[in-house]
């Protein structure tokens, strides 16, 4: 016999090819066995959200509370993770009030995390709703409920609870994050250049300070007490409490748990699961034996949304709804000018669209995208009608952008202003070589030809920056007055990086009017004989979405399918989540001067 010898590209092709064959037929033989099974679904049990007579809906929110609807699939455990938007849950309330299968509403929320705008505006949706004669009952149970979620709930006119639930009534507050004794003990140095007179721009203080200036605990102060009047004045109107009372209440930690805020009369009453079940029963005219006929209000609002967006797609719209959420950016997932500029000159150039309502919730961010944002509004509003809606914030580069507009809207709370700007630049030479042994050496043509992070910035460079920075804080105060027809001087006395209130806002003339989206669609709306809305971005599903979400439909039990949750302390996850947004700024910054959160 002879020795021959094989090719590695004989033995490997072939194998490959063969492999690739066999997965591929696998594949189109699951997705083939896949859609028997799902074929077979309607032979038992009945169609994904089939709303029979008598329903209640059961509004159960967890997890954080945005404007834009998103649905995806996790691969690894072929499950739906679906985030509803508030556009949707308001719509879906508006029509659940109308709908006669409907008989009411019974809140049950969870983990639920959301600034105090959507807070708000949830709050007087359920509300408005029990105007129809509905009734509306909320449940408070788990190991612990918020302050926001029972502020929510509070809108209801029962509200229950288990009794040993734990239950937060503190009032309001915020707690900022300082960064300069770390950046020493690192070596590492910031120079932090801010428009003039932005002393309230307090965005960069991290960086330079270890506690809050006096202008940056001054506006803190103003706003937080904003926010918890409109919390408080909602609650005692509601169940019927003296606003003294209520503040007795937090300053004494009074409210401890559900059955000392039952003592205190912040809810009708103490009740076990199956205690409030059989309540439910009674309000339905049921015996206890029966069943009760309960729907999600999520999967109701987001069918009775993405059904009247198709209809109203073929309707040909006349008032479209653009959706800006998150940063303020040229690209990437937040609030980026590449996207919402697309949508502008899209609605500006469809002749059925009378008038535009520009929703934002956003703390500011790239001072260019900001720009580039405003352009494309203004050009608009030579148009058309353009209505801002403001959501939880709409400060600096947020409230830039919706100066062109013809009416501005605000909640109470919302985060608004913030007319500053600010630029930052580290310096991390001394880092590198005294914790890393790391030194630089450079050759350049010019005096100014190199530019580094581990080479400290002259005196007149730093002035030129300061000029750059004036500039753009300049132009800022010209959007202003111009948008807002006040005069320059008056601008500039009421910018300074401050952040004002919705409240405090109207009352200094940043915006015209207070209220919500739904109040701004419906000032869209005004002279339309037959208003058709369509929102933008349009929400689509991917086809294993839909398919993960008729499986999950048919799920009986909660144990059918097990999904790991990996639990990340929020402290380490907010560190995260500041270090990502650090190292996304780019140029001159028109950002907020904090953050906070609502639980």
């Amino acid at each position: 016999m002879s020795d021959q010898k094989v090719s590695f590209g004989k033995l490997f092709w072939p194998s490959f090819v063969a492999v690739m064959i066999a997965g591929l037929v696998s594949l189109l033989l699951f997705f083939l066995v896949l859609g028997g099974v799902i074929g077979s679904f309607g032979n038992f049990g009945p169609e994904p959200l089939a709303i029979r007579n008598s329903t209640i809906l059961q509004l159960k929110l967890t997890g954080e509370l945005k404007d834009k609807s998103d649905q995806s699939l996790d691969i690894a455990s072929f499950q739906v993770d679906r985030t509803v938007g508030l556009p949707d849950l308001l719509y879906g309330i508006e029509k659940a009030k109308t709908d006669p299968k409907i008989k009411g509403i019974y809140l049950e929320l969870g983990g639920l995390t959301c600034g105090m705008g959507s807070a708000k505006e949830l709050h007087d949706a359920i509300k408005d709703f029990q105007t129809s004669g509905k009734f509306a009952v909320a449940y408070l149970s788990g190991e612990y409920v918020s302050q926001t979620a029972y502020y929510i709930s509070s809108a209801a006119k029962e509200v229950y609870g288990f009794p040993s639930t734990t239950m937060e009534f503190t009032g309001v507050g915020v707690q900022l994050m300082f960064f300069k004794n770390l950046l020493d003990n690192l070596n590492i140095e910031v120079d932090v250049v801010r428009g003039t007179n932005n002393d309230f721009k307090s965005a960069v203080e991290p960086f330079f300070r270890t506690n809050m200036s006096d202008s940056s605990r001054l506006q803190t102060q103003a706003f937080l007490r904003t926010m918890w009047r409109t919390m408080r004045n909602d609650i005692s109107e509601n169940k019927g409490i003296d606003t003294l009372i209520l503040d007795n209440h937090v300053d004494s930690l009074h409210i401890l748990d559900c059955e000392s805020a039952y003592n205190a009369k912040l809810i009708t009453g103490l009740r076990y699961r199956d205690e409030f079940m059989g309540l439910l029963k009674k309000k339905m005219n049921m015996d206890q034996d029966e069943e009760l006929e309960i729907q999600s209000m999520e999967k109701y609002a987001l069918k009775a949304f993405s059904d009247r967006q198709l209809l109203v797609k073929r309707q040909k719209p006349n008032i479209a709804v653009i959706l800006a959420e998150g940063d303020v950016a040229t690209s990437g997932d937040g609030l980026s000018s590449a996207s919402i500029c697309r949508l502008f000159q899209k609605v500006r150039n469809d002749k059925n669209i009378t008038a535009v309502v520009f929703r934002i919730n956003s703390p500011g961010g790239s001072a260019l995208a900001s720009e580039e944002i405003w352009r494309e509004v203004a050009q608009t509003q030579k148009k058309k009608k353009v209505i801002v809606s403001m959501g939880d914030v709409a400060a600096s580069g947020g409230y830039y952008i919706a100066t062109p507009a013809n009416r501005i809207f605000a909640e109470p709370t919302t985060i608004t202003g913030s007319i500053g700007v600010f630029g930052m630049i580290p310096y991390t030479g001394k880092f590198m070589e005294n914790k890393l042994g790391i030194t630089f050496d450079r050759v350049r043509t010019n005096k100014h030809s190199l530019t580094s992070l581990n080479a400290k910035l002259t005196p007149e460079e730093l002035a030129v920056i300061q000029g750059q920075v004036d500039k753009i804080y300049t132009q800022f105060l010209t959007r202003v007055s111009e948008g807002r027809h006040m005069k320059m001087e008056k601008v500039a006395v009421l910018a300074r990086g401050r952040v004002w209130s919705g409240e405090d806002a109207l009352r200094i003339g940043l915006v015209d009017e207070l209220g919500g989206l739904s109040k701004a669609i419906a000032y869209a709306c005004k002279g339309q004989s037959a208003p058709k809305v369509i929102y933008y971005p349009i929400v689509k599903k991917s086809t294993l979405s839909e398919i993960a979400e008729m499986i999950e439909q048919q799920q009986e039990e909660e144990e059918a399918s097990v999904k790991m949750d990996i639990a990340i302390p929020s402290e380490l996850k907010a560190i995260y989540a500041r270090i990502k947004k650090i190292e996304s700024m780019a140029g001159i910054q028109m950002r907020m001067p904090f953050e906070y959160v609502m639980e």
